[in-house]
């Protein structure tokens, strides 16, 4: 199968086939990923969460996107990567912003960036897409703007107007599809029919043309176990998997079982004297 392009990901909401997308991070994770049939890799800037321990995204570096991202593009052969623009590039302006996405797209291999911000945006949307730098937009709630709104809130009846602004924004501008982050199922479903570009829902109920999660999350790969996200299903329990397979190794090596005389090397027998 030929990879996954923006331009067919764009097609699928005439198609009425479903996009498929989750997180990754690295080479194994994605390889194992886009051997499953995902559509879209996502190097979210939420490796900021997931794998650094930070508490936000904000202090992923632009380096930090090219590193992450380069690995993923390496292991996809099917899916269209998109790499996510850290803070603050989104909000530096059409240079800047295409600067940094032709750094993406020349050292990682990516298919495309995500880019946070509707309407405030769109003109940088704009100069990006024009660039040849393929747009997945996201609208709704932008984790990036959490020092601004103090949290993350799901996206109401009373946010209709100015999300109908921010979607016909990027739409215009030129993004192949759009992240809808935590809005209001009904709300959702209504932006969805608003725009021809696909709509890809976190936490924004089952009507948008395709769903996105947190490969962390999906897989319980997450370092204190608990209950899962409101808006994510769990579909494994990586933390429950890992920590009984490292206490059985522990075991094995200070009881002495490991290494065994099957995980040893040997020297060659001699030959018996003729």
């Amino acid at each position: 199968m030929p990879q996954l392009t923006p331009l067919k990901i764009k097609s699928f909401k005439k198609e009425g086939r479903k996009i498929v997308t989750l997180t990754a991070y690295d080479y194994p994770s994605a390889k194992i990923l886009d051997t499953a049939g995902i559509d879209i890799l996502l190097v979210g800037d939420s490796v900021g969460n997931t794998v650094q321990g930070k508490t936000t995204t904000l202090p992923v570096t632009l380096e930090e996107m090219i590193y992450h991202t380069e690995m993923v593009a390496r292991a996809a052969q099917n899916a269209l990567v998109v790499a996510d623009f850290p803070f603050p590039y989104c909000q530096l302006g059409a240079g800047e912003a295409v600067r940094a996405g032709s750094r993406i797209l020349k050292e990682t291999l990516a298919g495309a960036v995500k880019f946070e911000g509707g309407e405030k945006r769109a003109e940088t949307i704009a100069a990006l897409t024009e660039a040849g730098i393929p747009v997945l937009a996201h609208c709704g709630l932008c984790p990036q703007e959490i020092k601004q709104s103090g949290g993350f809130f799901v996206q109401r009846e009373s946010e209709r107007e100015q999300l109908f602004r921010d979607l016909r924004a990027v739409e215009s501008a030129g993004a192949f599809a759009v992240v809808l982050e935590c809005v209001e199922e009904e709300l959702a479903k209504e932006a969805t029919q608003l725009v021809s570009i696909p709509t890809i829902g976190i936490g924004s109920g089952v009507h948008c043309d395709g769903q996105v999660l947190v490969f962390h999350d999906v897989f319980g790969y997450t370092p204190v176990p608990g209950k899962p996200l409101k808006h994510a299903k769990r579909y494994s329990d990586l933390n429950a998997i890992l920590t009984i397979a490292a206490q059985c190794y522990a075991q094995d090596v200070r009881n002495g079982e490991f290494p065994d005389d099957a995980h040893s090397f040997k020297g060659a027998a001699k030959k018996t004297a003729e």
